[in-house]
This record gives C-alpha cells, sequence and structure tokens, in this order.
C-alpha cells in the first residue's frame, strides 16, 4: 500500500472550505468549486488504494475508482464488498486502506482508531413481491412504522391480514433479513425500534442483490433493500418484480401522495430533503485507520469534490453544500 504525500491537495482543500464557509446562500449545488478543490490532473500519483465494506457503497465505488483512474492512471484500485461489518474489521485490522460504513461509526470503533467521513446519504426501503395477492390494498393503505415494528422486530404481526385490517386473511407473512453484517440491516432494526441488526427477525440473505431477488420470487415475502437497489437506475422505476409499500408516516391509515415512491427522483428529493425518515435514511462513511495521508487522502479529497458528480446517476443523495463543506474540512 504505497502512500504519496501532496501538499498542494492540502492548499486547494483550505481554499475549498474558506470559500464554501463564505457562501452567503446555499445554492443548489456545491458551494466547493469541484476544479479548485480536487486533485490536479497534472499532479503525478502512483500506488494502489485497498477498499471493502458495504454492498451499498460497493457499485458507487467502483465508479469513483473508475473515473479516479482516468485522472491519474497509476492509480489502481482493489475493491471488494462483503458488508459493512467486513469494512470495518478490515479497516482496524489494516487489511486495507478504506472501509466501506453504511452505518453510524461505533465509539468502541472510534476507540481503536477509527476515523471516519461522511461521503454521501443513502436510505432504506421496504420491498414486497410484486406478485403479492394484497399488493393493491398495501399500496393504498401504506404500512405504518409500528407495524413495520412488529413484523420485523417483535414478531407481533404475522399474517398479511392483521397489516391490511382483514383478520379473515391468514396468509403468513416470509419475514427476510440479512445474514451478513449490513448497514442496511442496522438501520432498518433501528427503524423498528431495535438497537442492532440482530434484533430483527427473519430469514437471513446473503448480501444485496439476494435479498431483493428472494422478494421478487415470494409472493408472500417482505425484505428491505438500499435506494440504489430497489430502483431501476436506468429508468427510474422501481426494479421490476417489487413494490415499495409506502410508509404511513402520518398514521391515517391511507398511503398519501408524498408517502408513495414510485419513481427514483421522488425518493432522493424525499431523503435529500429529509422528508423519508431517518432512520432509515443515513450518511453513508469512509473509514480509515487514523486520519487518512496521502493517496487515500487524495482520493477521499476527490470523492468530496469531482467525485460527488457521479452520485445521483448511480443512485446516491449528494451531501448538501454544508455536509459536503464539513466533511472537507473534517479530513484537513
Amino acid at each position: 500500500m504505497r502512500k504519496q504525500t501532496l501538499t498542494g491537495v492540502t492548499i486547494l482543500l483550505l481554499l475549498a472550505v474558506l470559500l464554501s464557509a463564505c457562501g452567503t446562500t446555499a445554492p443548489a449545488e456545491s458551494t466547493v468549486p469541484e476544479s479548485d478543490a480536487s486533485t490536479s490532473s497534472t499532479e503525478t500519483l502512483s500506488g494502489t488504494i485497498s477498499v471493502s465494506g458495504a454492498f451499498a457503497l460497493y457499485p458507487m465505488m467502483t465508479i469513483w475508482a473508475e473515473e479516479f483512474t482516468k485522472v491519474h492512471p497509476d492509480v489502481q484500485f482493489d475493491v471488494q464488498g462483503g458488508g459493512a461489518g467486513k469494512g470495518m474489521t478490515d479497516t482496524i485490522a489494516g487489511a486495507v486502506d478504506i472501509g466501506m460504513i453504511s452505518r453510524s461509526i461505533k465509539p468502541e470503533e472510534e476507540s481503536q482508531g477509527i476515523f471516519w467521513v461522511s461521503v454521501t446519504k443513502d436510505a432504506v426501503f421496504p420491498i414486497v413481491s410484486a406478485q403479492n395477492p394484497y399488493a393493491n390494498e398495501i399500496l393504498a393503505k401504506g404500512i405504518s412504522q409500528e407495524t413495520f415494528a412488529k413484523i420485523f422486530v417483535t414478531g407481533e404481526i404475522k399474517t398479511w391480514g392483521e397489516v391490511i385490517g382483514k383478520p379473515e386473511v391468514t396468509d403468513e407473512i416470509h419475514v427476510f433479513t440479512r445474514s451478513d453484517s449490513a448497514g442496511a440491516a442496522e438501520m432498518w432494526a433501528k427503524f423498528g425500534g431495535g438497537k442492532a441488526q440482530d434484533d430483527l427477525k427473519g430469514i437471513g440473505i446473503n448480501g444485496e442483490p439476494a435479498m431483493v431477488d428472494t422478494v421478487i420470487k415470494d409472493p408472500l415475502g417482505i425484505g428491505y433493500g438500499n435506494l440504489n437497489s430497489v430502483f431501476d437506475l436506468t429508468s427510474g422505476n422501481v426494479m421490476t418484480g417489487v413494490i415499495i409499500p409506502p410508509i404511513d408516516i402520518n398514521t391515517n391509515g391511507q398511503a398519501d401522495a408524498d408517502e408513495v415512491y414510485k419513481v427514483k427522483d421522488d425518493a432522493f428529493a424525499a431523503v435529500a430533503n429529509g422528508k423519508y425518515p431517518s432512520p432509515p435514511a443515513r450518511f453513508e462513511n469512509l473509514a480509515t485507520k487514523g486520519k487518512p495521508s496521502g493517496l487515500t487522502l487524495a482520493f477521499i479529497q476527490w470523492i468530496l469534490t469531482d467525485g460527488q458528480q457521479y452520485l445521483e446517476q448511480a443512485g446516491y443523495v449528494k451531501l448538501t453544500p454544508e455536509q459536503q463543506a464539513e466533511s472537507l474540512a473534517k479530513i484537513k
């Protein structure tokens, strides 16, 4: 893991943060000029950056790695998934340069030398098979946070009849959760009133793609997935084969228009402006063993500046200008 210190980058970063702090109005786009704050293409960077961790961030990281290599062709990447738990374990052990962590960083992890910075925002959405015999009623009524909690955490609700308010319907709910250590699972557990992933009930599924595939194939199944997994990023529609049960936030027993997400753009907006509840919305973080330096620092700085432009197309929510400036200030 060769590293290279870039003093020029640090100077440009400081200028970017100062410019951002002097802004008087929050613009729609970044307050940090991308070309000013990013690494210069004229500087020679070389070496290998190793990354592991959250499936939620894996697709985005592969794009960031590819785009960064276009600017710095002598930089190579070794990017692996495995879940947020693996990313954290590998980072603490010094086995990788960067861990992808799709949940909050725990105090005990910070006490082991973990430094972290937020790079994007994501959210977990419940999913049900489009073949569910009660799909129309679910979409019309929505499901309250209390009901989700009784399905996933306490296990008090076991039939679809209890969900839609028809006791005569006795079809059992097939509950699926993640078997690998996943930030999405932890966020979904906290949304249901739990504290950790282990508080979730259900059949364990390994990995995000397998979870979506399993729910698609089970008409009585219910699970959850990250924003970029439950929407087709090409068409902008919900993935074929699943529906997103509206979260009945105001518990009025019906799905209001602003609680229904049929296209990606509506979901993006709700997560970005905070209308979608948090949790299950949350920041995605990058973790390093100690404060990053050299090549690793240059890459993270690029992610927080030029790299932000690739987020929406890949199914992630950009940091707000204030969040972007905060993350840049943290690593300077």
